[in-house]
């Protein structure tokens, strides 16, 4: 069988940087498309083609091919969590503007399938209990926040992408991304503007030190934690699926709660010292979310293959090997 070529916008991203080479080891043809003017060899040297695209420009789409291309992946845009200084135009200039020359960029070369990151905050709504959010929930967005106009933009992108649906049969697998657990050598993101650790990035920090950790709340609070690795499956299970597609929830259906969370990570990353633990019943409790994966798993076939330690040690891992350096620097 010959080859499929999948071009994948966001390349250079977290997601983005582990998607294609999950694609590549899967034995697709890779083309790599990211804002950075360059990506240090990386893509080349791992089997792929990268070309450097900013996708609100409609000139700069002539730089890719124009034909053979069976799948595109848009994982491309502004989010909060990386922007430094608020700029709401730059949401409607990459996730509306963007998407639009990325979904007229698919319609003329053909392709059968587009795949899109739809985010958490528009079921934002639903958080807050351990009811499972069901995939095709009504979307709403955040009224007054530093998500109200990203989640407002990512809405109107979904909702182009279905138009397209409708008026070409161009293929649409939306996959609604909660917080997506990974390695990445930059342990920060930005929350109104102002820079902070992660906090499980912070709490794998005190653990490798040794130091004391707090566990903030109820304990028993609990979320759907999903590893990169299943979403990457998602993403492979969309281009083999024999459905127009839809809305799909990423996530493993798992509650894990966050005192399991937090000793678990003391397990893990333990090197001298084991950090002591103390509860602090009167700070605020954690976010509780649950998805309801049913029709991602029936539509798509898929099957959660890392729950949370399983996780927690690959990620380890990760941080070993340094995959990603030549792209993302290190630590």
């Amino acid at each position: 069988m010959k080859t499929k070529t999948i071009i994948l916008f966001g390349a250079t991203g977290t997601v983005g940087g582990y998607t294609a080479l999950e694609l590549i080891a899967a034995g697709y043809n890779v083309i790599a498309v990211g804002h950075r003017k360059s990506d240090n060899g990386f893509f080349k040297e791992m089997g792929a083609v990268y070309y450097s695209v900013d996708i609100t420009k409609k000139e700069d789409f002539k730089k890719l091919p124009e034909h053979n291309i069976f799948a595109v992946i848009h994982f491309a845009g502004s989010m909060p969590a990386r922007m430094e200084t608020y700029n709401p135009q730059e949401y409607i200039d990459t996730i509306v503007s963007g998407t639009l020359n990325i979904l007229d960029y698919t319609q003329s070369v053909s392709a059968d399938r587009i795949i899109f990151s739809q985010s958490i905050s528009d079921v934002a709504y639903a958080c807050g209990t351990t009811n499972p959010i069901p995939s095709d929930i009504i979307s709403k967005f955040p009224l007054n926040d530093d998500h109200s106009v990203y989640s407002i933009c990512k809405n109107t992108a979904v909702n182009f992408i279905e138009h397209y649906y409708h008026k070409y049969g161009i293929k649409r697998f939306i996959l609604r991304l909660p917080n997506i657990y990974l390695y990445h050598p930059n342990p920060f993101y930005y929350v109104d503007g102002i820079k902070k650790w992660q906090s499980y990035r912070l709490l794998i920090e005190k653990a490798r030190k040794g130091e004391t950790i707090e566990i903030w709340g109820d304990p028993t609070c609990k979320r759907d934690i999903i590893y990169i690795k299943d979403f990457t499956q998602i993403v492979l299970k969309s281009l083999t699926a024999n459905v127009d597609g839809g809305m799909y929830n990423a996530g493993t259906g798992i509650e894990v709660s966050l005192e399991e969370q937090i000793k678990g990570i003391v397990e893990v990353f333990t090197e001298d010292k084991r950090s002591d633990i103390i509860y602090k019943k009167d700070k605020p409790d954690s976010p509780q979310y649950i998805f309801d994966i049913s029709k991602t798993m029936k539509e798509l076939n898929y099957i959660p293959k890392f729950d949370y330690m399983a996780y927690l040690l690959d990620m380890k891992d990760e941080m070993t090997k340094q995959r990603f350096s030549k792209l993302w620097g290190k630590e």
